[in-house]
């Protein structure tokens, strides 16, 4: 069967599931709360056990890392993000799970060609533009004192 450019998108806007933001957006605004309010829990804690503000700080970006690629793990996240939607990839937990669930779906492919491999598959092009981001901002702040 063959389709047209303008028919095709007509059946697809037809077959598409129908968005519901009344419900998605405070359940998404919700849970990246929630999130961020376990992360404001943790750098109060770590300061509370003494560690410094940037140091707590780290230290709690490294735990919710963690917990998330766990969660991950156990298939708790992902349950999580089915109704949470964009409130579970915003903050740093998204992140996470960006490279942790490509390592589970390809697992089965062995240790180098699977997990390792695969690994950054979803998360790969923002390591690579932020990292190239911050090493032109690097040069820039650095060729900037240089003429001041």
């Amino acid at each position: 069967m063959s389709m047209t450019a303008p028919e095709y998108q007509a059946l697809a806007a037809r077959l598409a599931p129908k968005s519901k933001p009344w419900v998605n957006v405070p359940k998404a605004f919700f849970t990246g709360g929630c999130i961020c309010a376990i992360g404001q829990g943790l750098i109060l804690l770590y300061t509370g056990l003494g560690l410094p503000a940037d140091t707590a700080s780290g230290a709690c970006s490294m735990t919710l890392v963690a917990l998330s690629a766990l969660l991950t793990g156990l298939g708790v996240y992902d349950r999580l993000a089915r109704h949470a939607g964009a409130g579970t990839l915003v903050p740093i937990t998204g992140f996470a799970n960006a490279m942790v669930s490509p390592a589970l779906e390809f697992k089965n492919e062995g240790f180098i060609l699977g997990i390792a491999a695969k690994m950054f598959v979803i998360a790969g092009p923002v390591l690579v533009y932020g990292l190239t981001a911050s090493v032109v901002y690097g040069v820039l702040l650095c060729l900037g004192q240089l003429v001041v």
